[in-house]
């Protein structure tokens, strides 16, 4: 099956709805999939619910939806750096759901692998853990009871994830930090869509470089991308 298509706009067609949930990849400003989330801009699809461990800046990333107020609700872990977010937050137009950074990514790791539901320790005691399952088990020294939470494995209608590189089955490379949470993003979608800085033929990626196989990745673009810095710190010159 090809997988390759020649831009976002065409990579989504027929994807996208009103309403849909969506896993997006990215780690501050770092492996984020600029270009579709710029065609999902340009398609005008709205009250979308995005599962990210963050909200992009005001003008980067998932910004530029929660400026066209296309984002109904974010499931997120750390939503600093964006005015428009806050302000939307604060003012109700917005429904937040907080999540633990590791929870989250574990939760759109377990939807990949078909687990709908695991426990962890992260929020016991917590606002995290308020309504959701509690269950103690033998874990503590000695075999002492202790207490865990229930979490829902993440299963996203669709996957947006940028990728370093790819062969034309799908195989994806990522670099450095845009690997935290582009693969379990990418797993959990039904359908998943990778814009990469590079295609290269089937066969020229060694098979144990790859970080995330070809049967999970349905469409591909290849894209020129923005190289952002989240905080650009630089001290005084001399």
């Amino acid at each position: 099956m090809k997988k390759i298509y020649p831009n976002a706009a065409a990579a989504l067609d027929g994807l996208l709805h009103d309403g849909m949930f969506i896993a997006a990849g990215g780690f501050g400003l770092c492996g984020i999939p600029e270009l579709l989330l710029s065609a999902i801009k340009d398609a005008g699809t709205k009250d979308l619910t995005f599962a990210s461990n963050n909200a992009g800046v005001d003008d980067f990333g998932i910004g530029i939806l929660l400026q066209t107020r296309q984002v109904k609700k974010m499931i997120s872990s750390y939503v600093g750096e964006n005015a428009e977010f806050m302000r939307q937050y604060l003012s109700g137009e917005l429904e937040l759901e907080f999540n633990p950074q590791g929870t989250l990514a574990e939760r759109m790791r377990s939807g990949g692998c078909g687990i709908p539901g695991f426990y962890t320790k992260t929020g016991v005691g917590t606002v995290i853990a308020d309504g959701k399952e509690h269950k103690d088990f033998p874990t503590g020294a000695d075999g002492a009871m202790e207490t865990y939470i229930m979490e829902n494995g993440i299963f996203a209608d669709l996957a947006i994830v940028k990728a370093w590189k790819a062969d034309e089955t799908g195989n994806l490379m990522f670099r450095k930090t845009a690997r935290n949470f582009n693969p379990p993003a990418a797993m959990c979608g039904k359908t998943c869509v990778v814009e990469v800085e590079e295609i290269v033929p089937t066969g020229s990626l060694d098979p144990d470089s790859i970080h995330l196989p070809g049967i999970y990745v349905h469409r591909i673009i290849q894209g020129d991308h923005e190289k952002r810095i989240e905080q650009r710190t630089v001290r005084e010159k001399a």
